[in-house]
């Protein structure tokens, strides 16, 4: 008990004497006091080497308020009350100064105003005593500054574990960054310097921390002081090459952190935006890593086919179809239907909808596409005239062992919605497919091949039969960093365990893309599209998941190999080495977006295909696995199986 109450003292005593807490006026209260303070002693000291009797002049009660009243007007004017106690720079010295030398300037200018324009023989203010108050009031009000900076530092130093780190950068963003930390005593990170990547920018010193040129030496400096982050800002990322300018760092398991974005480079005005932005600190994310430029899409013509109109996206709550819902409520449709069967990340995804577009109308709807009726239900109550087809079953090792599930999702459930599009004179039709779908070695991508297939072979027919019909568009693209059943979080929960990491196979490769990438590019591919088209997205060079995991564990802070290791556990049923986004057959087209290619595909007869999917539709209703695996062979030619018990089909 009596433990407790000592803690409870101690944090009592944290909190009071913690800089944060400390408010505006209550240091200038304080600076008053020490202005008084010197004031006095400037008198005192007057009266010994004056031989002049000081008492002859106003009383020093008198002169002492005049003094504290007139700088609490030049404290106000030059705000040396603002954030002093957070950080001492020298600029806080500069207006600490100011301030002090202009109160004395002042009396100084009063005292020649009484006595030449009253002719008053003794003025208020003996000049002597003002010049050693203002040279005793700098002193002192600097002075303590430094003291109570010096003892909360070792106070929070000693009692909270600080790291060491070096911000990339010396302009004004790696300079307000170093405020922020400097100011604010809770954060676990110290900084002690600069790195400065350009000639220019070498300097002895900033802010009274050293700056260290980016060279051979830099890293044996690291070691020598035992720092192991270092500090990017938002800005700098955007400068940089991070996978060429950072990979020295992380191949020395030095943690890269970054800040959220910020502009205000005067920031650390503001406590609560210093405590925000310090907060949030983090290690820079694995994307920033990707072996190409991040993609940027301008979405301009997006808004032509959008505002105003309704728009549908099945599969909604998930990873892809939520970033497309908020990409789509940036150009203000006028309604957003959210089709999803998933309860609960349906109902968390609405609140957060409208709480972020307050404005927009959003409609969530628990259906399955699977179900035709209810899909019809909701085309006919809602009239679509865009659709966003994002529903799928996506993991490849489940629908090994699930294939009939792949079939009614993929196959039925985009029939179903691509029908009802159709039926109900939609004016786009979207389709999200995978490069799993080319040359397919599994059930899934299969699937998506033959969904791809259906609903181009569904365009010819219509466009024949109406020129203005449905224009169906199918985009392709690898895995995408983050989504629900990436390696990304997946390999972030085994770091967190502490390892260890698997991998399927050394060599393994991918290309990769973020959430917003992709779901950009969806968009972008809608207003290309005339019908009919599949557009594959240039993803630049593929990624190998081995780096990829050694990467995100250096980022975490530890070692590959050492603190945390790697396994690898073998190919899964269906996984092959690669990717591909084409066929062999296939061919590429450009389109005016230099990042969006089309794909020259085989055309089918809709009536063929439209037989050999329902017989395959009604085959995986009866859960006879091997007799739809193989059905699903004969209507895509080049699904060869991989480390799967369906290779023997093949045969």
């Amino acid at each position: 008990m009596k433990r407790m109450k000592d803690i409870s003292k101690s944090d009592m005593f944290s909190h009071w004497i913690n800089i944060g807490y400390l408010p505006r006026w209550g240091v200038l209260l304080l600076d008053l006091l020490i202005v008084l303070i010197a004031f006095v002693v400037s008198y005192m000291i007057g009266s010994q080497i004056l031989t002049y009797d000081l008492a002859a002049r106003m009383p020093i009660w008198g002169q002492a308020i005049f003094v504290l009243v007139l700088q609490g007007v030049f404290f106000w004017a030059f705000h040396t009350y603002s954030g002093i106690l957070r950080y001492s720079t020298f600029v806080d010295t500069l207006k600490v100064t100011a301030a002090v030398v202009a109160n004395g300037l002042f009396l100084f200018l009063a005292n020649l105003i009484v006595k030449y324009v009253t002719n008053y023989i003794n003025p208020p203010f003996f000049t002597t005593v003002l010049v050693i108050y203002v040279f005793v009031a700098i002193t002192l009000l600097f002075g303590w500054r430094v003291i109570i900076k010096t003892v909360f530092e070792y106070i929070s130093h000693r009692s909270n574990g600080v790291d060491k780190v070096l911000i990339y950068g010396t302009k004004s963003a790696g300079l307000s960054i170093a405020k922020m930390l400097q100011s604010n005593l809770e954060s676990q990170y110290r900084p002690v310097g600069f790195i400065a990547d350009k000639y220019d920018d070498i300097q002895h010193e900033s802010l009274g921390l050293t700056v260290y040129p980016l060279n051979e030496q830099l890293m044996y400096t690291l070691k020598k002081h035992h720092i192991r982050h270092i500090i990017v800002s938002p800005l700098k990322m955007k400068q940089i090459n991070p996978l060429v300018d950072l990979k020295p760092f992380i191949d020395n398991n030095i943690r890269i952190l970054t800040t959220p974005y910020f502009t205000d480079f005067s920031i650390e005005e503001n406590n609560d935006n210093i405590n925000t932005i310090v907060g949030r600190i983090e290690s820079i994310k694995v994307e920033d890593l990707l072996e190409r430029p991040v993609i940027e899409m301008d979405t301009e013509n997006v808004g032509t086919i959008l505002k105003e109109q309704t728009v549908m996206v099945t599969g909604a709550a998930g990873s892809i179809g939520s970033e497309i819902v908020r990409q789509v409520a940036a150009f203000k449709p006028q309604t957003i239907v959210l089709f999803e069967m998933a309860e609960s990340p349906l109902h968390d995804l609405t609140v957060d909808l409208r709480k972020e577009f307050p404005n927009q109308q959003f409609v969530p709807v628990i259906a399955d596409v699977r179900n035709v009726d209810m899909v019809e239900e909701v085309f006919e109550e809602y009239h679509p005239h865009v659709v966003f087809h994002a529903a799928a079953y996506k993991h490849v090792p489940l629908m090994e062992d699930f294939p009939a599930q792949a079939i009614l999702a993929n196959v039925q459930g985009s029939k179903n919605v691509a029908d009802m599009a159709i039926k109900f004179n939609a004016k786009r039709f979207v389709m999200v497919s995978t490069d799993k779908a080319v040359n397919p070695t599994n059930v899934m991508g299969a699937s998506k091949r033959i969904a791809e297939i259906y609903v181009q072979s569904l365009f010819l027919k219509a466009a024949k039969e109406n020129a203005n019909c449905t224009k169906f568009i199918t985009t392709r693209f690898g895995n995408v960093l983050g989504s629900n059943g990436s390696v990304v979080p997946y390999f972030k929960k085994q770091i967190a365990a502490g390892g260890p990491v698997t991998v399927t196979h050394p060599d393994i490769i991918r290309y990769f893309m973020t959430i917003p990438e992709a779901s950009c590019l969806v968009l972008e591919a809608a207003t290309l599209g005339d019908g009919g088209e599949i557009f594959c997205f240039d993803m630049g060079q593929p990624v190998k998941i081995a780096d990829l995991a050694k990467n995100m564990i250096r980022l975490a802070g530890f070692e590959p190999g050492k603190d945390i290791e790697i396994t690898y556990t073998g190919l899964r049923p269906g996984e092959k080495l690669y990717e591909e986004l084409l066929n062999q057959k296939e061919t590429t087209i450009p389109t005016k977006h230099k990042k969006i290619l089309v794909a020259k595909v085989r055309e089918y007869d809709y009536q063929e295909v439209a037989e050999q999917i329902e017989a395959l539709i009604q085959l995986a209703k009866t859960g006879k696995v091997f007799p739809t695996v193989k059905l699903m062979k004969q209507i895509v030619p080049e699904f060869k199986s991989k480390n799967s018990v369906y290779e023997e089909l093949d045969a």
